[in-house]
Parts: structure tokens; sequence; C-alpha cells
């Protein structure tokens, strides 16, 4: 299922900041090499998700899903001068094209790359005990609510969760569907809803994202 007509896709494209060389790359070898190619973020996104790191000038970014590292760049580009990002993937497979990318990239070493289940690496790397500005949830989506629980609480005031795919093709909004990525995206949106610790809007962008912002209530 495309997210948008293509016409529509092919005109939002035309006036959106063009990706750099790197990003088109990763984009053109990841179509052309590695296996489910829509998974990554894509040029629209990419932009947006760009343009929220550059207007947060975050000091600490999270990803979970790294992928080819595609969104993990476009993070970056906002990134505090003293800043880093940290990003985690459970398929090691990838990590050599990964780093490669990354060690493209002028700001490579302020971003890390750790492989591993993410909820294993949050419970025991110290560094993940830190206050985060900006976290960017685009891994498994039965475990979004993990990952939610495991991190709402270490986000600073005013920061951003983003979650990617919450609409899920349409799936979400189709009663008849009822597999376990589905029904995991629609317990994250109603739980993301209802928590007093952040206020929440869903996007209807690309395939979906859920920004949510941590607030402290009196």
């Amino acid at each position: 299922m495309e997210f948008l007509p293509e016409n529509i896709d092919r005109y939002a494209g035309l006036w959106t900041e063009p990706a750099s060389e790197l990003l088109e790359r990763i984009e053109r070898e990841t179509w052309q090499e590695v296996l489910m190619p829509r998974m990554l973020s894509g040029h629209q996104q990419g932009r947006f998700l760009s343009l929220i790191s550059h207007l947060m000038h975050p000091k600490r970014i999270l990803e979970i899903g790294t992928y080819t590292g595609y969104s993990a760049l476009c993070l970056a580009e906002g990134l505090a001068p003293d800043g880093v990002l940290h990003t985690i993937d459970i398929n090691e497979e990838l990590e050599t094209r990964v780093r490669g990318y990354f060690n493209a990239y002028g700001k490579g070493n302020q971003m890390h790359l750790h492989v591993g289940a993410a909820l294993d690496v949050l419970e025991t790397a110290d560094w993940a005990r830190e206050p985060w500005d900006l976290v960017f949830i685009d891994a498994d989506k039965e475990n979004y609510r993990a990952y939610y629980n495991a991190l709402v609480e270490r986000v600073r005031p005013g920061g951003l969760i983003v979650a990617d795919n919450v609409l899920w093709s349409g799936k979400v909004a189709d009663p008849e569907e009822q597999d376990s990525e589905t029904e995991g995206l629609r317990a994250y949106v109603a739980q993301v809803q209802k928590d007093p610790r952040v206020v929440h809007q869903l996007l209807p962008f690309r395939d979906g994202l859920s920004v949510s912002r941590r607030v402290v209530r009196p």
C-alpha cells in the first residue's frame, strides 16, 4: 500500500528541501541491496526529522531501530555542537554498512551505534540512564509500549518522543485487522493519549507519526 497517491507524493517531494548526496546514496543502496527497503524513512520524513532536530538543537538523541542509518543521519543534522546520538538495532548484519555511512558523515564522531535488543541495552547501559531531549522509535511494533515505558521518565520536560508507522498503512483504522503489530500500535497511541506526563498528537504524515511532548503538570 502506498502512503500517498504517487502524483501527490512526487509533488510534495518536489517542494521539499533536497536530501544530501550521502542520504541519496543511502536510499539508493538500501533499495538496491537491502531487504525490506520500505523500512527506510525516505526523503520527506527524513527532512521532517531534520526539521524537528534543528528546532530543538538537542544534546542527546536516542533512536530505537537504526535500519541502514538514514533517519539517524537526519536526526543528527540538528545536534548541538557537543551533542550525541545513540541508536540501537538488533540486526548485526547491517552494522558494517551503518558504521560506514556514519563515518562518511561530518558528525560521525557524535553518533554511536549499539547492536542488540533495545530493552536490554536500555536496562544495562550507563549512557541510557541520562535525560534525553529527543527520542525516535521505529522498531518492532509490538514493543512500542515497552520502549515508551522504559523511556518516558528519562525524557526531559519539553523533550519529544516520536514514534513511526502508527497508521500502519491504514490497518489501525480497520477493526477487522487484529494482528499483533496492528494491535500493538493501537495500544501504543491509546496509552500515550491518556498519559498525563505527555501531550500527544498523531500526525497523518507518510505512515503516521506519533509525537509526544514531555510535560510537568502542577
